[in-house]
């Protein structure tokens, strides 16, 4: 490294190329620390025009500008300048003193002289200029001479660095068959030198290997192609050194280098071509329809798609028998069969087959077709085939009910060889159709083995296979369907799918139930039924059938009401005739169960049945639940029987005599209540003489009486008997009946008295003649209403009974 030392004064500059800097320091001094003196303002003009300082001029700096070369390798320690002030004599009664960045580390300087030296190695890239104070002060006194003062100290910059690429080495591509000047890349290199000082950071790009396929500019760094139509084919790959060279690349300068891998990327710049123009193949006449028989390849140099080929047959013979594809991953030719061969009729095809680019740039139009074609002769080959029927399927027929042997049909086949060998017939014995049917061997008539069933098994599926006398190896397969025709043999019947319910409340000529039939046979035109009841039995007392004519018949109520806890359940016979030819007839019974209904409109369910349909119970759950209210029951009727034999005194204790009321609050039931009260008491005396028990003591013993079974209007005997009589008679009784308890008991028997000319409303004393109104409309009134439909029509049953 090349080492100056330099000596800056405030007049003159020793280095030519430093006279800029110099010029900065001169104006930089001249406004802060260049005047060596300052006229203090504490002055007075005279007459003569001249000034009288009253004080001491202000003393002043007095220095160089300073630089110091970075990387200064000397044993001695690099002079920088010198500070001086105007207020030092020489005589060394001023000191100097240093701070700021470095002082005493990196400069030093001399306490008399004001001389500074840098004692270390700067450089530049690391830090540019340090900032650093001086002052002055009298040695004797240490006060201040001059005010301290700030100055800059810069680092000169030597080249030092070289040119650097921080993103090398490169890759890059550029499409083959490029034209010269193509742009490739653009490379940059750096200097960590001062760009403003020198060429110490001024860079020159240059080629040092990769010429003459590429150049680079030596300002911009940019990489071009340098030579014309390069081919991938010939060669795809170039490694490309790059130098980059600082002071302007003059000698002594500083250079880097990098490399950069340069692949050309691939175009359609080649044809498709087959090895060879002719080729021969040899396809079996037994070749499936659709399956490959051979492959064609022609060759591409390209690469991806540019080297995508299309195969095609452009002549018709060839297209017509035979169909060509491309395999994407071997781009092959795969030759498929369109039609089946064969050797008796054609011997041999001729295929001419072209090969074409699917992607063509028409830059290089100029090359020519980017296309080629082969010429292909494929030879049938002669194979011993199985028989071939005549037809690909067969479907026959056949009367079911037909006896043994009767026939259904022929197929047949023939040899396709030559040599035309005669051929068997048989059945696959694997299918269950075997059980059924026989095939003749020689002639292939197939007939039945057994009388077929159409409701059974309307349809049967049979193979029959052919084979060659002389080959029983080849076998050929036809399935055969056969449909077995009906017969009318099977007597219609009734379809009771659903259950027949008789509503308690039906009328005479109300509908019941509509009923069809079912026929196992088959009608081409549709079913017809005719319904009636069987003609041989007595004419039915409750219900008779109407025929509908549309294969429908109605069942019809024939007397009014009907009772089910008298009879539940009734059989209806029904004969049924179709209409086929012979017309069969069949008789079917239907059970029809009478239950009280409740109407939802036109459905009428049983009230126990719609409960059972709405709770959605099985049978095992509703008896689970019987059985929890049997034992619930059980267990009430229990603590009843506790509670009744528990037997209280009725005497209470003498430390606790009071009056007690006994109340009996008993509400009858009504007038059809006969428990709580016996009223025949009060309207018949004479008949209850012997009913003298009293009802707050209980009686030893209770005979049951059974309830009469006819009841007489009392209206006779209340003329007859005077209530007021029996009541005194009453009292006197219990006045003097010795069994009654020690405590008051009172009896309220309420009397009217007699002789009302208007006469009683009670229904108890209503004359028994029967009311001719009709209570039928009480069943259109709902369920609200439905109980009292029913008494009266119970009523009006006994009363036509």
């Amino acid at each position: 490294m090349k080492r100056a030392t330099m000596r800056i004064s405030t007049t003159s500059c020793l280095c030519p190329f430093l006279v800029c800097l110099c010029f900065i320091q001169r104006c930089y001094g001249a406004s802060h620390h260049i005047p060596t003196k300052v006229p203090s303002k504490n002055q007075t003009k005279l007459a003569n025009g001249e000034t009288e300082v009253h004080h001491r001029p202000k003393r002043g700096w007095i220095w160089n500008q300073f630089f110091v070369l970075e990387e200064h390798m000397g044993p001695d320690a690099q002079y920088v300048g010198k500070l001086h002030s105007n207020s030092d004599k020489g005589d060394g009664s001023v000191r100097y003193i240093l701070s700021g960045e470095g002082a005493g580390t990196i400069f030093i300087i001399n306490e008399e002289t004001g001389d500074i030296h840098a004692t270390k190695s700067l450089d530049r890239e690391r830090k540019t200029h340090y900032v650093l104070h001086a002052q002055a002060l009298d040695r004797n006194t240490e006060e201040a001479l001059e005010p301290k003062s700030e100055f800059i100290i810069k680092v000169q910059d030597i080249n030092d660095n070289a040119p650097k690429f921080p993103d090398g080495p490169f890759v890059a591509t550029v499409p083959e068959m490029s034209e010269v000047g193509t742009s490739v890349l653009q490379v940059t290199a750096t200097d960590a030198d001062d760009p403003t000082y020198g060429n110490s950071a001024r860079i020159v790009y240059s080629i040092l290997q990769g010429q003459p396929y590429f150049s680079v500019d030596p300002k911009t760094g940019i990489i071009r192609t340098a030579l014309a139509n390069m081919d991938r084919e010939a060669r795809e790959h170039y490694t490309v050194v790059i130098q980059a060279k600082d002071m302007a690349g003059q000698v002594g300068g500083l250079s880097g280098s990098t490399t950069i891998n340069i692949t050309l990327t691939d175009v359609n710049d080649n044809p498709p071509t087959f090895p060879q123009k002719n080729y021969q193949l040899y396809v079996p006449e037994s070749a499936q329809v659709g399956k490959p028989v051979g492959k064609i390849k022609a060759n591409d140099e390209d690469l991806g798609v540019n080297a995508d080929i299309k195969y095609s047959i452009i002549n018709s013979e060839g297209a017509n028998m035979f169909s060509i594809s491309t395999d994407r991953d071997t781009r092959e030719g795969i030759i498929s069969l369109k039609k089946p061969l064969n050797y008796e009729r054609k011997k041999t095809y001729t295929l001419h087959i072209e090969g074409t680019n699917t992607h063509v740039d028409p830059r290089f139009s100029y090359l020519g077709s980017f296309k080629d074609t082969a010429t292909l002769k494929i030879t049938v080959g002669d194979v011993d085939e199985a028989p071939i029927f005549s037809m690909d399927y067969y479907i026959m027929d056949v009367y079911e009910n037909v006896p043994s042997g009767t026939e259904v049909g022929m197929v047949t086949a023939r040899d396709p060889d030559s040599r035309n060998s005669p051929v068997r017939y048989f059945l696959d014995s694997k299918e269950e159709g075997v059980r059924y049917f026989r095939i003749e061997e020689n002639s292939g008539l197939i007939r039945t083995t057994q009388p077929l069933d159409r409701e059974a098994m309307p349809w049967h599926n049979i193979t029959v296979m052919a084979s060659e006398v002389d080959s029983p190896s080849l076998l050929s397969h036809v399935p055969v369907t056969v449909q077995v025709l009906d017969v009318n043999d099977n007597p219609p019947e009734i379809a009771t799918d659903e259950e027949v319910i008789v509503c308690e409340s039906s009328r005479p000529g109300q509908l019941i139930q509509t009923v069809t039939a079912v026929d196992k046979d088959d009608f081409a035109n549709g079913q017809r039924f005719s319904f009636a009841l069987p003609s041989q039995l007595p004419v039915n007392p409750n219900f008779t059938l109407k025929d509908n004519e549309d294969s429908t018949a109605s069942i019809l109520a024939r007397r009014r009401r009907f009772n089910h806890l008298t009879q539940e359940l009734y059989e209806l016979p029904i004969v049924v005739w179709d209409g086929g030819e012979p017309s069969l007839s069949g008789t079917s019974t239907l059970t029809l169960r009478v239950c009280p209904c409740q109407s939802y409109g036109k459905v009428r369910m049983c009230q126990g049945e719609a409960f059972l349909s709405s709770a959605g119970l099985s049978t095992g759950a509703l008896i689970a639940i019987l059985l929890c209210i049997v034992i619930l029951l059980a267990i009430v009727v229990l603590f009843i029987t506790l509670r009744r034999s528990k037997k209280e005194p009725l005497i209470i204790s003498e430390e606790d005599i009071r009056e007690n009321v006994v109340t009996y609050d008993d509400e009858g039931g009504g007038e059809a209540d006969t428990e709580a009260f016996d009223i025949i008491a009060l309207r018949n005396p004479a008949a209850a003489e012997e009913l003298k028990f009293r009802r707050d003591v209980r009686p030893e013993t209770r005979k049951h009486v059974d309830p009469p079974r006819s009841r007489r209007s009392p209206s006779v005997e209340l003329d007859e008997v005077d209530v007021h009589e029996f009541i005194k008679q009453r009292l006197v009784e219990a006045d003097m009946d010795t069994s009654v308890p020690p405590y008051d008991s009172l009896q309220t028997y309420a009397y009217e008295g007699q002789g009302s000319p208007t006469g009683s409303i009670s229904p108890l004393d209503s004359p028994g003649t029967q009311s001719e109104q009709d209570y039928n409309y009480l069943d259109d009134w709902g369920p609200e209403f439905q109980k009292l439909a029913e008494l009266y029509g119970e009523a009006e049953s006994d009363v036509t009974t």
